[in-house]
């Protein structure tokens, strides 16, 4: 995998990824940023949110539960010196489908976290708390 990482000017940077995608990112008004995109830490946390959704989906359709929607919501603490690495995450999901079995999201839940996503691994690894929860809604017919 390869990716570029281009400097726009003051603490702004246009990323490149090896599949033709690009993302702005720009640091804090404090260090000259001007809010032109999400901060590179932000999109960690953001990584994070998405391999581990791309695993939830993955295997809750493997599983044939009738899902309709997933979301995963985020919360991370960092140290407050620099490094300002992160500390601890929670991840809650909230998947929306009909009749989807809670046995069933617990598992995809696991898995994901223990076996399939490397962005997961690679932060608890890192040292990292990572903890999950989720929720069920069950939609109409």
């Amino acid at each position: 995998m390869q990716a570029s990482v281009q400097w726009l000017d003051n603490v702004s940077f246009k990323a490149t990824s090896e599949s033709g995608h690009e993302v702005i990112m720009d640091g804090s008004a404090e260090y000259g940023g001007q809010n032109r995109g999400a901060r590179p830490m932000e999109l960690i946390l953001l990584g994070l949110g998405g391999c581990a959704s791309f695993d939830i989906v993955t295997i809750l359709k493997k599983s044939r539960q009738d899902i309709t929607d997933v979301k995963c919501e985020l919360q991370a603490e960092r140290a407050d010196t620099i490094p300002a690495v992160f500390t601890k995450i929670h991840l809650h999901f909230i998947v929306s489908g009909r009749a989807v079995k809670e046995k069933q999201v617990a598992k995809a839940v696991e898995l994901s976290a223990e076996k399939y996503c490397s962005a997961s691994k690679m932060l608890h690894d890192g040292g990292v708390e990572i903890t999950h929860d989720f929720e069920i809604i069950e939609v109409a017919e």
